[in-house]
């Protein structure tokens, strides 16, 4: 459901974007960023009002790490991929510059409202940032909306509008499921709600950018697998776990400060292999990455 109308959400928005004659740069920053994030927001603040904590912080951190490991290490036993596009490279060392920073806020045991501002600010920097990137090296702003997605997107109004209100009401409601259902599976499997957000969840709101980048990498667009990935990761820390600390203090599990960010960060500066030094992403590779994350995931179970 989460899946479904987050997909709903964004393409609606589009088609009403489009028709109040939104610049694309501006759509693909805000609507399709902030959409395909949603299920992730919804879950985390939902979470966070439920004292839920594990589950919300785990789901982004958790997140992160599959968006690295299994999300781009599925994509080579395909094709074998490789970026070396300088855009990419200077995104990855911000994600592993604002990785380290939400780290470090993380070490106060709780995400206040100080440091959802914090974030948000880096946030706002990151979206001048991209402006002020796109039309330097274009001489105007870059469309950053993928074809696909606009071919897709509703070119009736009614349509739209009724996509959007469907996705308005269907993301809440998968949210709450969500939750209901991963802390009950905590409890009955005696696991604690961090393990749960770090795996389970974080696993069903890595679904799309794990379609995404299959795509890519069928398409042979390696610069787009990785430029999905390293996005994804800063909109969740950035726009996921600032709005949500801005709004209710989110406390962090030890198990997390202790273990998880470290595998983070971690997992964070393999990205620099891969776009800084422009290692190619063999399927031997891929396949340790994927290896890796199984073996990240089965220890988060058995050291709970």
């Amino acid at each position: 459901m989460l899946l479904v109308a987050g997909d709903l959400l964004v393409r609606g928005a589009i088609t009403l974007a489009t028709r109040l004659s939104i610049p694309p740069l501006i759509i693909g920053l805000t609507i399709v960023s902030f959409g395909t994030s949603a299920p992730e927001l919804i879950i985390s603040l939902d979470a966070a009002f439920k004292g839920l904590g594990g589950i919300s912080i785990g789901n982004v951190v958790g997140s992160n790490i599959t968006n690295i490991l299994l999300v781009l290490g599925l994509p080579a036993l395909i094709r074998p991929t490789q970026c070396s596009e300088s855009g990419t490279r200077s995104s990855t060392v911000f994600m592993i510059a604002i990785s380290v920073v939400f780290s470090a806020l993380c070490l106060q045991g709780v995400l206040d409202v100080t440091s959802g501002i914090v974030l948000l600010s880096l946030l706002i920097f990151f979206l001048s940032w991209t402006v002020w990137t796109s039309r330097k090296q274009r001489g105007e702003p870059c469309d950053l909306v993928d074809d696909d997605l606009l071919e897709e997107a509703p070119s009736n109004l009614g349509v739209a509008i009724a996509f959007i209100i469907i996705g308005l009401i269907g993301l809440p409601l998968g949210g709450h499921l969500t939750i209901e259902g991963s802390s009950t599976i905590a409890r009955t499997w005696g696991v604690s709600e961090a393990v749960i957000g770090l795996t389970v969840v974080a696993l069903g709101t890595s679904l799309p950018e794990l379609a995404t980048t299959l795509v890519a990498a069928i398409r042979n667009q390696g610069a787009m697998a990785f430029g999905n990935v390293i996005g994804s990761n800063i909109f969740n820390i950035l726009a996921i776990m600032g709005l949500t600390a801005t709004i209710i203090p989110v406390p962090v599990p030890e198990r997390v400060i202790g273990q998880d960010l470290l595998f983070m960060l971690a997992t964070a500066m393999l990205m620099l292999l891969f776009t800084v030094f422009k290692m190619e992403l063999t399927r031997a590779r891929g396949i340790l990455m994927v290896l890796l994350y199984v073996a990240y995931v089965t220890l988060a179970f058995v050291v709970n």
